[in-house]
């Protein structure tokens, strides 16, 4: 099962060790974690492939979190994308970051995590529920 990360490209460093914690506790649920800013380096020119490749890595995957610490257009176009095909969405973001009301709206999940514990259990509990159904 592959889990779906859209996170803002330009910010990604900033969220590392978010991203760390949240790709642990996905692949300890039995998830391979997918960030597609760091699986693919695209060039302005290169926006229709891009999107193709969003349009396939989402089809492939079995649920998408967008980590909305850091704002990033691409990522409410992935969750829209995602929404349409049915897939689970989960939103994270840190507490005390600005709250995102377009990808919370359309959320079925939310993580408002305090720090890297937090999110793993928040992140736990959601996974648990998810795989029941």
């Amino acid at each position: 099962m592959k889990a779906y990360i859209a996170v803002s490209f330009s910010k990604r460093k900033t969220l590392d060790n978010t991203l760390k914690m949240c790709c642990q506790t996905l692949q300890t649920y039995g998830y391979s974690p997918f960030i597609f800013v760091d699986a693919y380096h695209f060039s302005s020119e290169e926006e229709s492939t891009m999107m193709n490749q969003v349009i396939t890595d989402i089809n492939n995957s079995s649920l998408l979190i967008a980590e909305t610490s850091e704002k990033g257009i691409g990522i409410g176009v992935e969750v829209g994308y995602a929404k349409a095909l049915g897939k689970p969405i989960i939103y994270l973001r840190q507490h005390n970051k600005p709250h995102s009301t377009t990808v919370s709206g359309i959320s079925d999940y939310h993580v408002i995590y305090t720090d890297n514990d937090d999110l793993n259990q928040q992140l736990s509990n959601i996974l648990n529920e998810i795989k029941k159904r």
